[in-house]
């Protein structure tokens, strides 16, 4: 697949998004002023239009108290519209940590929305919540402003876009993202229909026959311990040997067929 390229414009946005946070970076601005530059990059590079988009210090019910997140990122300027995505803002010079995700998964939970982004303007860190007892936070793309090549940051940027969002688009990021995890692709491996395929490609290349059972014996000792655990996790699906019907051979057939000949032919000599 080819490499995608950058217009002179979109490059150009990247460059001056990348100056605005290494100023606040070496000024050690304030959380401030990293947000104005971060709307800022949410309308130069994601299309959103920051006072229509971008509520700040939105309210909601956080165990049951009153909290406002830093900004919460919706289709419409209405109080009540639906949050896509719930932002979690660090001032420029902090490093992300575990704390910051956990302070804006827990209003994310509480809400309802399935989308966390953590930034400092230079790393950015988009999760996934998926609701369950208990509920499972996923990081499914990190990216950073600062070093990152411009062409794979305008492709992280636009999956967070208003275009992306409004279409969505993130649900199927969602989607792929769960399908490529190691439990979804073990268990595609180790499925019926995988074994069989596998075992039918070694006869046809190696001329062998192999138990279905030697195969996926096989495939765990390739894993390492991580990925052994999760094999555990997933049901194997060994393929069940069919009962084929008894059928009586052409020699049998034939035999019969001559007895019954040479008891009729007696019969007409006798008479």
């Amino acid at each position: 697949m080819p490499r995608k390229t950058l217009n002179k414009e979109r490059r150009q946005a990247i460059k001056e998004a990348r100056k605005m946070i290494l100023e606040v970076v070496k000024m050690d601005g304030n959380e401030a002023e990293t947000r104005r530059r971060v709307e800022r990059i949410f309308e130069s590079l994601m299309g959103y239009k920051a006072f229509k988009h971008l509520s700040r210090e939105r309210a909601i019910r956080a165990s049951g108290v009153r909290e406002h997140v830093d900004f919460a990122v919706q289709l419409d300027p209405s109080p009540d519209a639906k949050i896509e995505i719930i932002v979690e803002l660090k001032r420029a010079g902090i490093d992300l940590a575990p704390k910051h995700l956990k302070q804006a998964t827990t209003y994310a939970i509480d809400y309802g929305c399935e989308w966390v982004l953590l930034t400092n303007g230079k790393e950015w860190r988009l999760y996934h919540i998926e609701f369950g007892q208990p509920p499972k936070t996923r990081l499914l793309e990190q990216w950073d402003l600062l070093s990152d090549d411009p062409v794979d940051l305008d492709q992280k940027f636009e999956l967070i876009s208003y275009r992306n969002v409004k279409k969505g688009k993130m649900q199927a990021l969602w989607q792929r993202a769960r399908v490529l995890r190691p439990t979804s692709l073990l268990g595609a491996i180790v499925s019926e229909d995988s074994l069989k395929l596998l075992r039918r490609i070694f006869k046809k290349t190696e001329g062998v026959n192999v138990a279905y059972a030697d195969i996926v014996e096989a495939l765990a000792k390739l894993l390492n311990e991580s990925s052994a655990k999760d094999l555990e996790k997933v049901e194997v699906c060994i393929p069940q040997r069919k009962k084929r019907a008894r059928k009586l051979s052409h020699a049998t057939d034939a035999s019969e067929s001559d007895q019954a000949t040479g008891g009729h032919s007696a019969n007409s000599g006798n008479a």
